[in-house]
């Protein structure tokens, strides 16, 4: 980051901290319908016309190590697997044999020189291409290679894979703009994962994500945790264009470093300054992400129903060497 820019961010920050009112012509806002949580015509047109359009974080390339490793991915609602093809290109294909629909991977992850369905054995190469089936003189005049699997846009940010069902979407980066660069400090391309969890919540996904987007609600929620160091009255938001936003809010005493980095490797070469303060990335519309030096904690906020959510949480962090995997 450059130095122009952390200066913009701590000059914001002395100006949210010192402020006693709005900034001068900030607009008056009006109220979020609640409606927007709880409408299921609402909820239905969500799923439709954003979810299924945008950009979501998906998986790491830990998950498909090597040629032939596959994943399942069902968090949009559709079936859908990963696999690290032999060209080395990792590629994102609907779940669904293109005879009659059934499923070519049935395991949640495994490891195969191809794939194929269990019901009339149809197969497919690591590219998703057919390439062999039973009783071939009963498909008189088959282009085979009409029939290769449906594939689904898939693009990465170093070790970070993201999908989008929509195949007209403008590219990965061009979407995320500044959030992409902001990873970019991290290295992602050697970052290791290191934990994946889900954790089921009975709430509306809006609900628990709008916590992430401020801080208005620490001395109320963490008043012996996160508000013991955070300063929220000097938090300062940038919001940028597609729903993208960045959060910086700094810590209550100068010096202060998050002691759940302590004793971590380290990012080689990222700007000392994200070690001294709480920098978190919003890419729109479901990851967030604090970015220390010790590498990317990251948040995915999953609707499961209108009501009820995933959030899976998980760790990428810079290689520790051949000793134990670091404790979080």
């Amino acid at each position: 980051m450059k130095h122009s820019d952390i200066q913009q961010i701590l000059d914001q920050q002395a100006f949210e901290s010192k402020r006693g009112g709005p900034p001068e012509g900030f607009p008056q806002l009006a109220d979020i319908p609640g409606d927007r949580y709880v409408d299921p015509e609402f909820n239905r047109l969500e799923i439709e016309r954003m979810w299924h359009k945008t950009w979501v974080y998906a998986i790491h390339a830990d998950e498909v190590p090597e040629v032939g490793s596959y994943v399942q991915w069902t968090r949009l609602g559709e079936p859908l697997f990963f696999i690290w093809g032999e060209d080395e290109r990792v590629r994102c294909f609907y779940n669904t044999c293109r005879h009659r629909g059934a499923p070519v991977v049935t395991e949640e992850s495994g490891k195969s020189r191809g794939v194929s369905c269990k019901y009339h054995g149809w197969t497919y190469n690591t590219r998703g291409e057919l390439i062999n089936l039973r009783d071939r003189r009963d498909f008189v005049d088959l282009d085979m290679s009409c029939r290769s699997l449906i594939e689904v846009r898939c693009e990465n940010i170093g070790n970070l894979y993201w999908v989008n069902l929509d195949n007209d979407a403008e590219p990965l980066r061009d979407y995320l703009g500044p959030v992409a660069t902001n990873l970019d400090e991290c290295k992602p391309d050697t970052l290791m994962l290191v934990d994946k969890t889900a954790i089921k919540v009975d709430c509306n996904v809006k609900i628990l994500l709008d916590a992430f987007m401020e801080v208005y609600h620490l001395k109320s929620i963490h008043q012996n945790t996160v508000d013991r160091f955070l300063d929220h009255r000097g938090s300062a938001i940038t919001l940028w264009p597609n729903g993208h936003s960045r959060m910086v809010t700094p810590y209550k005493r100068e010096g202060w470093r998050d002691p759940g980095v302590k004793g971590l490797p380290e990012v080689e070469g990222m700007e000392p300054w994200f070690r001294d303060t709480n920098y978190s990335v919003l890419a729109y519309p479901n990851f967030v992400s604090p970015i220390p030096t010790a590498g990317i904690p990251l948040l995915c906020f999953w609707p499961d129903t209108i009501d009820t959510m995933t959030i899976e949480v998980h760790w990428f962090a810079p290689s520790w060497g051949d000793g134990e995997r670091p404790e979080i």
